[in-house]
């Protein structure tokens, strides 16, 4: 609805907090219910004292709704109504004085979708495309992160699908082409697997020498449990040609990009080994709930152990060919371009590098003399992970303690439990080593497009 603010003033003369009695119907009149009644949302007053003037923000149809929920004000003294925006709505314009742009059905309206991710607490990098990460001190409260607080990665507008119309398409080389409904898809048998996400960005900030791309700091990764169908039952039921060999994964995202003429779709490309290493769903849950408008729904691809690129939203159509996938977010972007010896080099990006991250104590924090924990989540896309390991002001590694089971597909939490005995500065480093055998290194091989930067993490706190 559009929003208001409203300013009410009156003379000292007749000020109707004078009266009790027209003071406490004023009060009761401007309350949440009785504005509701009238169509009305209240999001918050002020009155300025010795001022007698009442400022709010409101919520309305429009501005003869709003004056007729203002007419007790007007008849206690004067009222000025102006049409008013959000700050996340003025930055998705374009600045205070543009015009908001109109939103087509088609997609969330972008100034929405980023007021709810800033209310949420996610650090917002941009408003068009969405893209917000997590603090790293919300990674660790809990087995999964809350959805709201999920870090968002969007490459363009964020569509909004109708989940009783929508379709899922199986097609191409496949003995049975399928056009499945939700509810076709919620009658399948279902799993639930907890699963961590990382953008394969996640720390580009970090690079030195800076590189172009979205400047993630550390909280381009979130943990969820993710509900759907595996994606192998949906390729058994379509049957795959002899020669199949690649599936193709198209989102419902697209729009235009740099060295293209014409729109484009947002896909992906998986070979079939590359699925059967995995435990690749067709999710519609995401932490008990339906998936929301930012984090696929109806559907989306969940591929646990790679970077989430592979984990294609808002999932249209499956295609099944013979030839590998050969679209812009395949071959253009997502491959770690190096220059090894002289000689440009490169390879896809495509499991999550073995990483820790030190969620307690935060930078900068200030900490007690005397026993303290050090925490933080660690994950790989290689394997579970075996070990962490922690150093103080640059002292040896010492063993940190895994806490809960190990899930190949999930972070691990650890914790190391020591005394601080002196105080002044006191640096903390982590590092992570999986089950494959890797380890975390000092500095992460720089890249042109800045892709899996998992140095080892330090932070710097304070002992008093």
């Amino acid at each position: 609805m559009p929003l208001f603010i409203v300013h009410h003033q009156h003379s000292p003369q007749t000020c109707p907090t004078r009266d009790p009695a027209k003071g406490a119907m004023l009060l009761n009149h401007l309350s949440r219910p009785s504005a509701a009644r009238h169509g009305v949302v209240i999001k918050g007053e002020a009155v300025v004292r010795g001022s007698h003037s009442l400022f709010f923000i409101a919520e309305a149809a429009d501005e003869t709704v709003l004056k007729a929920f203002l007419t007790p004000f007007l008849q206690a003294g004067e009222v000025e109504v102006m049409a008013a925006s959000t700050c996340a709505a003025v930055v998705a314009s374009g600045g205070c004085d543009a015009r908001p742009a109109d939103v087509s059905a088609a997609v969330l309206d972008p100034a929405d979708a980023c007021q709810d991710a800033v209310e949420a607490g996610l650090l917002i990098h941009s408003v068009y495309p969405l893209n917000g990460e997590t603090s790293v001190q919300d990674l660790a409260g809990g087995a999964v992160v809350p959805n709201g607080r999920f870090y968002l990665r969007n490459h363009f507008d964020i569509p909004n699908l109708d989940g009783e119309s929508y379709r899922l398409s199986v097609n191409g080389l496949v003995e049975r082409s399928l056009s499945l409904s939700m509810r076709d898809l919620h009658n399948l048998h279902a799993e639930s697997l907890v699963v961590t996400l990382e953008c394969a960005g996640n720390g580009r900030s970090l690079f030195d020498p800076a590189v172009p791309g979205e400047a993630w700091g550390l909280g381009a990764v979130s943990t969820a449990e993710w509900t759907g169908v595996p994606l192998s039952k949906v390729i058994e039921r379509a049957g795959p040609r002899s020669g199949a060999t690649e599936l193709t994964f198209r989102g419902a995202d697209g729009g235009l990009v740099e060295g293209h003429d014409a729109p484009i779709r947002f896909e992906r490309g998986l070979s079939f080994d590359q699925i059967r290493e995995t435990d690749a769903l067709l999710a519609y849950e995401m932490n008990g709930e339906p998936l929301s408008s930012t984090h696929g729904y109806p559907l989306r691809l969940i591929v646990p152990g790679w970077y989430a690129v592979a984990s294609v939203k808002w999932l249209t159509e499956i295609v099944v060919t013979d030839k590998p996938c050969e679209t812009h977010y395949q071959t253009e972007k997502y491959w770690y371009q190096w220059v090894r010896n002289g000689r440009d080099e490169r390879a896809p990006v495509t499991l999550m590098s073995v990483r820790a991250l030190i969620s307690s104590p935060d930078q900068g924090e200030s900490l007690p003399r005397g026993e303290t924990a050090i925490r933080g989540v660690a994950w790989s896309g290689a394997g579970s992970i075996s070990r962490v390991d922690v150093s103080l002001n640059d002292g040896p590694w010492r063993e940190a303690r895994l806490v809960g089971e190990p899930r190949r597909s999930a972070w691990q939490w650890w914790e190391l439990i020591t005394r601080l005995e002196q105080t002044g500065p006191l640096a903390v480093r982590a590092r992570a080593t999986d089950m494959a055998g890797r380890t975390q290194p000092e500095r992460a091989e720089w890249n042109r497009l800045g892709y899996g930067n998992n140095s080892i993490h330090s932070v710097t706190a304070q002992v008093i």
